[in-house]
């Protein structure tokens, strides 16, 4: 599990191609890995990888075909630049919220607007992870635990704070450029058991209603 804070930005610098999958190499920067062992899982870019080597200045992990036809892993290429974050321990601190590095799906940065010392980041996406946010709740975009702050038809916006700009490769982003989004586990949560509840009923607020929510 993860928290969604990013502790270092690091940098592809190989990419090996095994049958389907793909062997990738990151160097991580100044993100130490002192503390970080064979098996030990590190939030990469929002995806969670499990380290296969240590060569000393970052890891190896191996990546899927499916996690690869799933994230945007796969448009990576040596010299990009990706947000790193290792797994919690019982003493860390929980300063963003629940991630778990497994991605529900890939938006696409649509507009990024400077408003006061902030800059605000519309992001698109599909139907159905826009059905798993609610404004004020978090997301994880990239690995980014962020606060979202409209949700539109197609789209939701998040406001960032130039430390997070710094720190992050969205200091970095383009339009058009993909992303990965995972939503909060506890919306998830709830969405599934009220889903459940209605059983072939639409989650709709009428139908919640009618049920006496």
């Amino acid at each position: 599990m993860f928290t969604g804070i990013i502790q270092a930005v690091g940098t592809v610098v190989s990419m090996q191609p095994t049958g389907g999958d793909l062997r990738l190499r990151i160097e991580t920067g100044q993100l130490s890995l002192d503390d970080v062992a064979l098996g030990d899982s590190i939030c990469t870019s929002g995806v969670c990888l499990t380290v296969i080597e240590l060569p000393g200045d970052g890891y190896w992990a191996d990546v899927s075909v499916e996690t690869l036809d799933f994230t945007t892993l796969g448009a990576l290429q040596p010299g990009s630049r990706v947000n790193l974050e290792k797994a919690l321990t019982p003493a860390s601190r929980l300063g963003g919220h629940i991630v778990s590095g497994h991605v529900d799906g890939v938006g696409e940065v649509k507009t990024i607007q400077k408003k006061g010392n902030f800059w605000e980041m519309l992001f698109t996406a599909p139907q159905e992870l826009l059905s798993e946010m609610v404004v004020k709740g978090s997301v994880a975009v990239d690995g980014i635990s962020l606060t979202v702050v409209d949700i539109k038809d197609n789209s939701f916006s998040v406001s960032l704070i130039p430390e997070t700009l710094e720190r992050t490769t969205l200091g970095r982003a383009k339009i058009g450029q993909k992303v990965n989004i995972e939503t909060d586990v506890i919306v998830k949560a709830v969405k599934r058991q009220l889903e459940q509840m209605l059983g072939k009923k639409k989650l709709t607020l009428e139908n919640l209603q009618e049920m006496g929510y």
